[in-house]
């Protein structure tokens, strides 16, 4: 099963909903990374969200970044997506290592400990919006359902799971996020709020076979329930070298100088797929001429 996201919505539009299987984009992200079992799943988890909130954006040239600084040994993550759901991101310290929870599972809350949730929304304005949130629970989805009330005013419930192998691969990842329109009826809220306390969690559905469309279907069951898209979502980096060099050249002419002075070449790496750009001295010369 490839990677994809479905968007519908359900009991006469008065449910919105997203539903991820992510499994290719949290492995894709653990080999470029190395990232450790408990770093895996936060990122996995982050990427995930990232995603959905990417294709909820209208404009083709939207982006939203989701940022989080923490106190945790993880250091913090950051995630960035579009509008299609191309979605990258890294963590500060991948090798992150800590014993299983009480519960037996991947610890991301002591990971993460206390710290802040920002997003970020680029959509063509003067500004980007930003809002930002406090972390509840550090186990990311909780505190995603904590901004979406707090910072957007939209009932929400986000659930994600990222499922690993013995081996440390990705075995399961995915997500949903629901929302309530302003006008849904008590008894609808009501209702979901009931069949989503009896839903054990998301990797265990997918890891029995279960697709987004089965977990959507199971807790919308008699609710009319409509699937308006599907599209898919893949960890891409959008970086190349003349990226990069216009970053260079954007250092400024004496720094670009001092590196021409060094006598060596440069190698300048990408935070989110962990690519490596070489440049020479001569590379540095023509740059230096850019650069204004």
């Amino acid at each position: 099963m490839n990677d994809y996201i479905i968007r519908g919505t359900a009991a006469n539009d008065q449910v919105r909903f997203f539903a991820a299987y992510t499994k290719d984009v949290v492995e894709t992200a653990r080999q470029k990374h190395n990232t450790s079992p408990v770093a895996t799943a936060a990122l996995g988890r982050l990427l995930t969200a990232g995603a959905m909130m990417g294709s909820m954006c209208k404009n083709d040239s939207d982006v939203i970044t989701l940022q989080i600084q923490c106190s945790g040994p993880i250091g913090g993550l950051t995630v960035t997506a579009d509008s299609k759901a191309n979605v990258k991101g890294y963590v500060n310290n991948p090798d992150v290592m800590l014993p299983p929870s009480k519960e037996g599972k991947l610890d991301v809350g002591k990971a993460l400990d206390l710290g802040v949730l920002t997003v970020i929304k680029d959509i063509g304005l003067k500004e980007p919006y930003s809002g930002q949130t406090n972390l509840i629970t550090g186990e990311i989805a909780e505190d995603l359902t904590y901004y979406f009330a707090s910072s957007e005013q939209i009932p929400t419930s986000v659930a994600l799971g990222v499922l690993m192998n013995k081996e440390n691969t990705v075995r399961q990842a995915g997500g949903f996020m629901i929302q309530m329109m302003p006008f849904a009826s008590d008894e609808v809220i009501t209702a979901l709020e009931e069949r989503l306390k009896d839903f054990t969690s998301v990797t265990s559905h997918l890891d029995r076979g279960e697709t987004p469309e089965d977990m959507m279907a199971e807790l919308f069951e008699g609710m009319d329930m409509t699937i308006e898209d599907k599209i898919p979502t893949e960890f891409y980096c959008n970086c190349s070298k003349e990226r990069v060099s216009r970053a260079v050249i954007s250092v400024g002419k004496k720094e670009l100088a001092d590196m021409i002075e060094e006598g060596k070449p440069i190698e300048v790496n990408c935070h989110f797929c962990n690519s490596h750009y070489n440049f020479s001295v001569e590379e540095l010369e023509e740059m230096l001429k850019a650069a204004r």
